[in-house]
């Protein structure tokens, strides 16, 4: 399982049609070493050598584990997980497809291996491992095994070549050499209104103070299935406008939560790092996100105690939006609702804002009294546009992705004017984006605007100038 998404007979196993992949080495340590009762303990080894950066130690441990229980499907499905999660999707292939029995091990492991070879570029293998998840029949996996058939088609009209398991580098030290060439997807969890950030020394003033028994609930970035031809190619440019709202509704549903006194809410946002470089992009997620993705976010480090979680995908076809969100309670990995909108550019700011009002009293929201008081915005179009638009600088300002794919930022301005003199938040999120906009030298020319008469606003002038 990772965050691979559209990135990249007797079915006994999943290994790659074109290139077989090498059988596993000796286990270093006796195999006697490992037991039923230590398996849990030695997993949490290898997962601790992962997340210090030792792929070495991490193999040697799972080396030892196989050895002993290579055939327990819970065991295929957290070495995956635990390599994919951590970018290291290249030794999924090497350790997991030999051993791979789809109906043995069912289909998780099938699912995360399938991921691995996306990321990989290897359609030939992804095409053979998705033929064997088909063959199960599994009602409930049909419509993201076909999300996956769409995403194998895609990188096969891409033409993007194969990626090394363990290519060569230009980089002649010892370090480079042994540094496997993969692609990367992280999450960046937003815990607070993205405005917000730049705003710390007055958070009394503006945040609802947050008590010990919280429900955590977590807003994972939209999937956008079929939006793009060429997946990796719309990764790198700056993003439009689907790719803005896939992260912005996130981002506006984890901000309303997070002024409630019952939620701690966090937005789950993606960034890409192609194989072989350092510059990050944006990610646009192909398919929705499976429950094995689920249990990554809540495997993360900001994922710990999540008691539900938003995913969905959004449409758009002939200037007509359709949004499905999905809510899962994460005890059971169960799905609880859906909620279905459609919209078009007439009539967005009144659909947007019924789902809004749908998704509060569905989850029993309640307003914070403390901190500024929320109030839905009368214009949701406009509001995820300064959303996106902050988001954005926000990960510039913090050298997570380069200021030269931020789309233009002068509409997101000219959308939120209007709006200023409003509700405070929107005066605040105007200050926090045009700050970073200047500080990064992306400040369109001429912008003034009047802002709320609240008495933070001025502090937040003082503090930012």
């Amino acid at each position: 399982m990772g965050f691979f998404d559209r990135l990249a007979g007797k079915k006994t196993s999943a290994q790659s049609a074109s290139t077989p992949a090498a059988p596993p080495a000796a286990p270093a340590t006796p195999v006697a070493s490992v037991t039923a009762g230590n398996l849990l303990p030695r997993l949490t080894a290898a997962r601790e050598r992962l997340d210090a950066r030792d792929l070495a130690g991490a193999l040697s441990i799972y080396e030892e584990i196989l050895a002993a229980a290579g055939d327990r499907a819970d065991i295929l499905v957290t070495i995956s997980g635990d390599l994919g999660s951590t970018g290291n999707v290249a030794s999924i292939v090497e350790l997991i497809a030999p051993r791979y029995d789809a109906e043995k091990h069912g289909p998780a492991t099938g699912l995360n291996l399938l991921q691995a070879y996306l990321a990989l570029r290897q359609a030939d293998a992804a095409q053979h491992v998705l033929d064997i998840l088909f063959e199960l029949n599994r009602p409930e996996l049909e419509d993201r095994l076909h999300g996956f058939s769409n995403a194998i088609a895609e990188l096969i009209v891409s033409g993007a070549p194969p990626l090394p398991l363990h290519g060569s580098t230009t980089d002649s030290s010892p370090l480079a050499a042994a540094e496997p060439i993969v692609a990367k997807v992280d999450l960046v969890s937003i815990s607070k209104p993205i405005w917000f950030y730049g705003l710390e020394p007055l958070a009394e003033k503006i945040l609802p103070a947050k008590g010990s028994r919280l429900r955590r609930i977590a807003f994972a970035q939209l999937a956008l299935p079929g939006a793009y031809t060429d997946l990796l190619a719309a990764q790198a440019q700056p993003e439009d406008e689907l790719g803005r709202l896939s992260r912005a509704i996130p981002l506006w549903f984890a901000e309303t939560f997070y002024f409630s006194p019952h939620y701690a809410p966090i937005a789950a946002i993606g960034l890409f790092q192609p194989a072989g470089t350092t510059v990050k992009q944006p990610v646009i997620f192909g398919a929705e996100w499976t429950t094995d993705n689920l249990r990554q976010l809540c495997d993360s480090p900001n994922g710990d105690g999540l008691d539900y979680i938003f995913t969905g995908a959004l449409r758009q076809q002939a200037g007509d939006y359709e949004l499905l969100l999905r809510v899962w309670e994460v005890k059971k990995f169960r799905e609880r609702k859906q909620f279905l909108v459609r919209w078009t550019p007439a009539t967005a700011d009144a659909e947007l804002g019924k789902l809004h009002e749908q998704l509060r009293l569905f989850m029993e929201w309640t307003p914070e009294k403390n901190g500024l008081p929320y109030a839905a915005p009368a214009a949701p179009r406009a509001w995820l546009e300064t959303l996106g638009a902050s988001l954005g600088l926000f990960l510039a300002e913090k050298t997570l992705l380069p200021k030269e794919i931020l789309p233009p930022l002068a509409p997101a301005f000219q959308a939120l004017a209007p709006h200023t003199t409003g509700h405070a938040s929107a005066s605040l999120a105007w200050l926090t984006s045009l700050h970073r906009a200047r500080a990064l030298g992306l400040s369109p020319a001429a912008l003034e605007t009047p802002l709320s008469a609240h008495s933070v606003i001025a502090e937040a002038q003082a503090i930012l100038s």
